[in-house]
């Protein structure tokens, strides 16, 4: 069996893409299993390299027997290394005080998704970081060719003020858009305020209403996404949905789509000093990000796919 750390979060899963198509190539012959949230499982059946979800909870003590190769996906110790001490054979960032003094030096500042992919090539395994898509799932029940406007972030400073947001909608739905918002569950009731400010009807707000996988196929099939910094951007790129992605106050050059892919617009007002404002509200970031300059980068987006042929949804 080779285990794979990464008991994070949707973007988390989406930048360690490559790193796992990789791990899944360089051993065709064994179990790849990935120690992950349980609710992650969904999303880890799209990548087609995992075998299994390990369930687990956070870094607490390891619910698996000692595997012959384990991989540190999760970040550069030393709490995870040691979670996977017991391996017979240890894939990681070198970290003196957890004892592993093989693999190449963390990077501050450095791409999420070329971070996994470096640390492989230290160990003679090759990974193609533009290799980020997902198996595009079926619709099913949920709505096809919508505009999926999330306002919603686990880090308070990485949301967009909820009143620019419904503008947005507002304006979006004037120009035809079918607009839909999403969220968690811990974020029904900002979904509701953006849908209600926005003149929208309450059955938009699907927010609380989808599980992982109905997420993936809603963004796969969308026309549009238009969020923060967050698991549901990482989805857009992973299937090249058309997207304007906000970010603030970390920089999109390591959490944002690749250069080049010109569907996917990022906005971001960084690059200067700010004061610290982590947990009390937006960060400067993006408050100084005006709702005309978001429909400018829609409007660029979607005519990327017009120039290109492609089709949006």
């Amino acid at each position: 069996m080779i285990l794979v750390l990464r008991a994070l979060g949707v973007g988390d899963l989406a930048t360690a893409v490559p790193a796992l198509r990789a791990l899944r190539a360089a051993y065709p012959d064994q179990e790849l299993a990935l120690a992950a949230p349980a609710w992650l499982a969904p999303l880890a059946d799209l990548v087609d390299a995992v075998d299994r979800v390990l369930p687990i909870d956070g870094l607490g003590p390891p619910p698996w027997p000692s595997p012959p190769v384990a991989v540190n996906l999760h970040g550069r110790g030393p709490q995870s290394h040691r979670m996977l001490s017991g391996a017979g054979r240890l894939l990681a960032f070198r970290c003196p005080p957890a004892g592993h003094l093989d693999g190449p030096r963390w990077r501050a500042g450095e791409h999420e998704v070329d971070r996994w992919c470096r640390l492989l090539a230290w160990y003679g395994i090759p990974a193609d970081p533009a290799d980020l898509a997902l198996r595009r799932p079926a619709s099913g029940a949920t709505p096809v060719g919508v505009t999926v406007v999330h306002p919603g972030s686990k880090a308070p400073e990485k949301r967009w003020p909820a009143g620019r947001f419904a503008a947005l909608a507002r304006e979006l739905a004037g120009r035809g858009h079918r607009v839909v918002v999403t969220g968690s569950t811990a974020e029904r009731d900002l979904a509701g305020r953006v849908a209600a400010a926005a003149g929208l009807p309450p059955d938009v707000v699907l927010a609380g209403r989808t599980d992982l996988g109905e997420l993936a196929a809603l963004v796969a099939h969308a026309r549009l996404v238009v969020s923060g910094d967050t698991g549901i951007g990482h989805l857009a790129t992973a299937y090249a949905t058309p997207s304007v992605l906000l970010f603030g106050p970390v920089p999109p050059a390591q959490w944002g789509p690749p250069p080049g892919r010109l569907r996917h617009r990022v906005l971001w007002c960084g690059g200067q000093d700010w004061p610290g404002t982590a947990g009390v509200g937006t960060h400067p970031t993006l408050a100084a990000l005006p709702v005309d300059r978001v429909l400018a980068a829609v409007d660029e987006a979607e005519e990327a796919v017009r120039i290109s042929g492609a089709v949006a949804a």
